[in-house]
């Protein structure tokens, strides 16, 4: 289904579910007779270029950008040459801040190649219509994704920027796994918490205490 074996064999009862095969029928119609996002093609990037048993951290979004040609199947990143989106900008601002790394390379699929799952809890949207896809059932999907990486005993970092992602936080159960909480990236919330979190650092610094390569961000 994601054309990922781990992923695949994990989630199969996933796909066998009756809420899944009706989340199924629905995007697909979608897709036909509106212009939705991601591109079909890319709706499972973020399962494709981050193998299960690769997964260091998992930052979660909402659902994908609703303008033309933004999303591409990861949570935060936009194709290359695509304005970048004031949130992005902020997430690069905060990361300059905490580990000097002045990044302009808007696709973020090299974090995902590293192991860093970037993961929307709704992973399709109609054009101009945020949260368009909401309640259709790709929350009972994520949701259980986020469940089985909790149940997983190498240490992982969740992180979780927003109201919405920290809702999920009840579905994270092993101690094991650090869960980085703060407000939204976005111009509304970012100067209330999220500038100076230094979640990068953090990610990082406990990578290597646990025994794994820090993330080259």
């Amino acid at each position: 289904m994601i054309v990922n074996k781990d992923w695949d064999t994990i989630l199969e009862s996933e796909f066998k579910a009756p809420y899944f095969r009706e989340l199924g029928v629905f995007v697909k119609n979608a897709y036909q007779h509106q212009i939705i996002y991601p591109e079909y093609k890319d709706i499972f990037n973020a399962f494709r270029y981050t193998d299960y048993n690769d997964v260091k951290v998992v930052i979660l979004g909402q659902d994908p950008y609703h303008g033309d040609h933004e999303a591409h199947g990861l949570s935060f990143s936009v194709k290359e040459g695509v304005a970048m989106p004031p949130s992005l900008r902020n997430i690069f601002q905060e990361l300059y801040q905490d580990v000097g790394v002045k990044r302009t390379q808007t696709d973020l699929t090299d974090w995902a190649k590293q192991g860093v799952l970037l993961l929307n809890s709704i992973m399709t949207v109609v054009k101009d219509s945020p949260l368009s896809h909401k309640d259709k059932g790709w929350e009972i999907f994520t949701d259980n994704v986020i469940r089985k990486l909790g149940e997983r005993e190498k240490p992982m970092v969740f992180v979780l920027w927003g109201s919405y992602a920290r809702s999920k936080k009840e579905l994270i159960q092993n101690p094991k796994h650090l869960i980085l909480e703060s407000v939204h990236p976005s111009p509304l919330s970012a100067n209330r918490g999220f500038f100076g979190s230094k979640p990068f650092s953090k990610i990082n610094q406990f990578l290597e205490k646990n025994g794994d390569q820090p993330i080259q961000w």
